[in-house]
């Protein structure tokens, strides 16, 4: 069954002087969902955002919140939540008297306000340091304090424009964690912009991909990893082989010969197959290679190879540290999975439900 939209953007646009940045977007997010706008930068992610919050008044177009219509509301009325990448506290005021800020302006009493601020400040694991100032806490603990001055209001939506792109990578990924744990735990429709293809898959229920100011496509982070439509979408999410390759009905055939079943045959307007450099086994031997090893490099976990095949470079990684790492130079065969998915060339796409 469909879920009703909490969030419905229809044929949004926005432009500054001749600058058409955002194209007419169509955008539906259901209630509940975190929904992740992912891009390059300048392909006007940042911007829809801000149009959804009312920062920024869209060129045409309209935005609804449930049955109402919105895009002509202030933004104090809309009753979001917002979590920029600079937290924006009001350094003289206790961490308490930030969170309670949004709650006085909507005039809660006195008594609502107080259990508000300490459920708040508990559910963001700060609950200890409400008598402090902002520059008495971490980076971290400040980003804690403005999402928890974001949710005491219990908004309809929580916006976020790339909160954590200012901490470190260690903390980044822990309050990442955290951030999705309470999203879940709160089940409010969230909309959270990044160029950072790892947090988008880590956070969302759904990814939006956008370049050039429209929706490429969007879907499941499962399915925009392992089964994108376009080119730029593979690319964006991660490394990929895209690798021209002959078609033959249901298969096709790989440049050095060898012939794999295809997951979607009836594709048109084809740039290739993408294999996934994870996917691409490599086995040492002395004849019959398909390539040879140029780059080696252990990281760990796993080791990354640059193979020179068919007059190009591959990727391919493997799990590390078991065994010796192959040298430069190294004859390698390549072992494809045994089905492979075919890319179209990138052509916007605007999907107004997924």
């Amino acid at each position: 069954m469909k879920m009703k939209p909490s969030l419905s953007i229809r044929q949004l646009t926005k432009q500054f002087d001749s600058n058409l940045v955002l194209k007419g977007i169509d955008l539906e997010v259901a209630a509940g969902r975190f929904v992740v706008l992912l891009g390059p930068s300048g392909c006007g992610k940042s911007t829809l955002l801000r149009t959804i919050a009312g920062i920024s008044d869209p060129s045409s177009g309209g935005i609804w919140l449930k049955d109402r219509r919105i895009d002509a509301m202030p933004p104090e009325q809309r009753n979001f939540g917002l979590v920029f990448q600079t937290y924006a506290l009001f350094p003289h005021m206790s961490v308490e008297k930030n969170v309670a800020f949004g709650l006085e302006m909507r005039r809660v009493n006195k008594r609502d306000i107080a259990h508000r601020v300490a459920a708040a400040l508990e559910l963001v694991g700060l609950a200890d340091y409400a008598k402090r100032l902002p520059k008495q806490l971490s980076g971290g603990q400040q980003q804690r304090v403005a999402l928890a001055r974001a949710i005491v209001i219990e908004p309809d939506v929580l916006l976020f424009d790339e909160p954590l792109s200012n901490l470190d990578a260690k903390l980044r990924d822990t309050l990442r964690d955290d951030l999705r744990a309470l999203q879940q735990k709160l089940g409010v429709t969230s909309i959270y912009v990044t160029h950072d293809q790892s947090e988008a898959m880590a956070l969302g229920d759904e990814i939006v991909v956008m370049k050039n100011g429209e929706i490429v496509e969007r879907g499941t982070p499962i399915d925009l990893y392992r089964r994108p439509a376009y080119r730029f979408t593979a690319e964006f999410l991660g490394m990929t082989n895209v690798i021209e390759a002959k078609l033959r009905d249901r298969a096709c055939q790989l440049p050095w010969g060898d012939v794999r079943e295809l997951e979607n045959p009836s594709e048109r307007d084809v740039e290739g197959v993408a294999i996934r450099p994870e996917d691409l086994a490599i086995e040492a031997v002395e004849t019959d290679h398909h390539g040879v090893v140029e780059q080696a490099m252990f990281m760990g976990a796993a080791t990354h190879y640059w193979i020179r095949a068919a007059g190009k470079t591959l990727r391919a990684i493997t799990s590390g540290g078991r065994t010796a790492i192959l040298p430069v130079g190294q004859k390698v065969r390549l072992v494809p999975p045994p089905m492979l998915h075919l890319l179209r060339a990138h052509h916007p796409l605007q999907e107004v439900a997924a």
